[in-house]
């Protein structure tokens, strides 16, 4: 981030830099679509499939919390020898300078939970956290957050000391120390986080923020009408009982069944030790969702690096 300074303070509002327009309106990443790939299409055959069963809420992101209009006097977030705001959002990619002075004057940023509308403000780009349309902006260039699909055999591990097929391996051109958020069993697959962020690997993680993660599950035998409820109101398991948020049928024939689940508990092999509870052993188990973040069309092995919009909309779904 520069470091430049440029003297004075903050300019009377609607005042514009020299710098060339642009639209006004921030980049939208665009997280993925489609289906894990090698893995038949979640739409259920004619009849086979069921609605949601559960919290209508639970699985969804929660919407970025949008800038409240003032109310009386505001807690002044200008330093006097810090950088301008428009040229903060604009490193940060949000845009020409321009375009980020327009996202200013409507009122559409935050920094440290106050709304600015004057373009001549300045933050410390290094302490300030700044939002735009309820979303957190990250500042911090060297930070980064990829998503993989993980392929089955192997390990949630960045090194594995007893040699089996470990993370380092998908991202080992990339030049950040990375690890992973979560784990997913050897012989489970699909979504999985890397991250050199630690504050937002630990939000991620914590209980307290309770991020939703869906499966794609296949399991052994046509499940009944009353395995739902059973899901839904708690297993006891030997550690203590354990429920989903949601559970939907997507196909069935009378040897075996694929349904999906959205919980926010990560206790080791949950999953699989609900449904082989309840008499149904698991035969492949897909991780499709961490909160807002989709697997979408990712090959098995391959990595993307979350965009803009979608890591702040994750940031946000964590208090960040």
């Amino acid at each position: 981030m520069s470091s430049a300074r440029e003297g004075g303070r903050p300019a009377a509002r609607g005042q514009r830099s020299e710098n060339s327009s642009g639209t006004g309106r921030p980049g939208s990443g665009r997280s993925g679509g489609g289906r894990p790939a090698g893995q038949r299409s979640s739409a259920p055959r004619s009849g086979a499939g069921r609605g949601w069963a559960g919290d209508p809420q639970a699985g969804k992101s929660k919407p970025p919390r949008r800038p409240a209009a003032p109310k009386g006097p505001q807690r002044d977030v200008h330093v006097a020898d810090g950088v301008r705001l428009q040229k903060v959002l604009a490193t940060a990619g949000l845009g020409s300078r321009r375009a980020c002075e327009d996202l200013i004057a409507a009122g559409r940023v935050e920094v440290d939970g106050v709304v600015v509308r004057e373009l001549g403000v300045r933050v410390d780009p290094e302490k300030a956290v700044i939002h735009v349309d309820g979303m957190r902006v990250q500042l911090d260039q060297s930070l980064v957050t990829i998503a993989l699909n993980k392929p089955l055999g192997v390990v949630s591990t960045m090194h594995d000391p007893e040699g089996r097929p470990a993370l380092t391996q998908f991202v080992a051109t990339r030049p950040e120390r990375l690890f992973h958020v979560g784990r997913l069993d050897a012989d489970s697959e699909g979504l999985l986080l890397l991250t050199n962020d630690g504050e937002l690997a630990n939000r991620l993680s914590h209980p307290k923020y309770e991020v939703s993660k869906t499966y794609l599950v296949s399991v052994e035998g046509r499940v009944a009408g009353n395995v739902a409820n059973k899901l839904l109101h708690g297993i006891e398991l030997e550690d203590g009982p354990a429920k989903v948020d949601r559970y939907r049928v997507v196909d069935t024939t009378p040897q075996a069944s694929m349904v999906e689940v959205v919980l926010h508990e990560g206790r080791h092999r949950i999953v699989r030790r609900m449904f082989e509870e309840i008499g149904h052993p698991v035969t492949r188990l897909v991780r499709t969702r961490i909160g807002s973040i989709h697997l979408g069309n990712l090959r098995p092995g391959a990595t993307r690096v979350l965009g803009r919009t979608e890591l702040g909309t994750l940031m946000s779904e964590v208090g960040l």
